[in-house]
């Protein structure tokens, strides 16, 4: 029986909301006629909350939960648990996805007493909570997305439904155009900007602060403004980078997320670390260079406008544990030059952006 209410449980990060995104249309065209919600944290909401074919996007109250165990008023938290788990029953969902596959995702996934519950690489005991688990298959899948492109398979979705789905709101739509104009920059296409998005959560992740500072003067020395992207604690590195080239357009941590996607769709290039902002730019259909290094989420974009960006060493991809000291010589190998070879053969992608 094709299921009248699904549920996707994805409640981070930025990034794997971003590869997870593409679920979307891919249940959507598998089932046009049911109720699509998706359940993730609050910091996650604006990325979804525009979409047009989700139905909701139901919050988990993840810190209002930690404030009551933190402050030991363990009634109070168990009352909150109970009424959030009868408010998910309540939906009678009857496909249930947990596309993260953590215990915190999986117990959220089992509130709702869902008939069909279906982990997605599901660990750390969820798996004892789902009726149904899909693996990772043999093999190294260089594809982005691509364990969520294996649950979309495994559910049955049309071929080539899965694609990378980001709305972008009127509302924040208008408030990052203004504050695009107010920086000088005009509205596209007049206004041919690059987005540079170089924070992330992790040293490793990252390119060099100088490196960034460089690639804005060769930004510039192509007709085209450079503006930094960020969140409210990128603002010091961001401050750091744009001191080093007074061309630099320092919008980090002024925006708020769905209008930082709203910025990003209106570029005609975007250059970024391995962050949820270079994931949204591949999402938007915007021309993207990904510089990868201690790690590589995927080799292959599926997208004629996405560069990847990755020098193989012995050491690499090293994820949480790097062996090199501090040198990161995995993201030291790509110089300005290089960066602005890629970059230059995408900007024509941009056409009239």
């Amino acid at each position: 029986m094709s299921p009248q209410r699904i549920l996707v449980v994805r409640l981070s990060a930025i990034g794997d909301v971003v590869m997870a995104s593409g679920l979307i249309p891919a249940l959507r065209a598998a089932w046009p006629q049911a109720r699509i919600d998706w359940l993730t944290e609050p910091a996650t909401v604006p990325l979804l909350r525009h979409h047009p074919d989700l139905n909701e996007v139901i919050t988990w109250p993840r810190a209002e939960w930690q404030r009551l165990w933190r402050e030991r008023r363990l009634a109070s938290l168990w009352s909150a648990i109970r009424r959030f788990r009868a408010d998910l029953r309540g939906r009678r969902f009857d496909l249930v996805l947990d596309a993260q596959g953590l215990l915190k995702s999986g117990l959220l996934a089992w509130m709702t007493g869902a008939p069909r519950r279906v982990g997605l690489l599901s660990r750390e005991g969820s798996q004892w909570l789902m009726t149904e688990r899909v693996g990772a298959p043999p093999g190294d899948d260089p594809r982005m997305s691509h364990e969520y492109r294996d649950l979309a398979d495994y559910l049955g979705a049309p071929a080539g439904s899965f694609r990378l789905a980001l709305a972008v709101g009127d509302a924040p739509r208008q408030v990052a155009r203004a504050a695009l104009a107010e920086a000088g920059i005009p509205a596209a296409p007049a206004g041919r900007y690059v987005v540079l998005a170089p924070f992330t959560t992790r040293p490793q992740k990252h390119w060099f602060e100088d490196r960034w500072s460089g690639l804005a003067g060769a930004v510039r020395a192509e007709g085209l403004i450079p503006v930094l992207l960020g969140g409210p604690g990128d603002r010091e590195a961001s401050e750091r980078i744009a001191a080093g080239n007074p061309s630099i357009v320092n919008l980090a941590g002024r925006l708020k997320l769905d209008e930082t996607v709203a910025a990003i769709a209106d570029a005609c290039l975007l250059v970024g670390v391995d962050t949820g902002l270079t994931h949204m730019g591949t999402a938007l259909n915007v021309p993207t260079v990904a510089l990868f290094g201690s790690t590589r989420p995927y080799l292959d974009a599926l997208s004629p406008r996405t560069a990847v960006l990755y020098q193989a060493l012995d050491c690499s991809p090293c994820r949480r544990h790097p062996t090199c000291g501090g040198a990161y010589h995995c993201m030291r190998h790509w110089t300005v030059d290089l960066v602005m070879a890629a970059a230059r053969r995408l900007i024509p992608a941009a056409g009239g952006r």
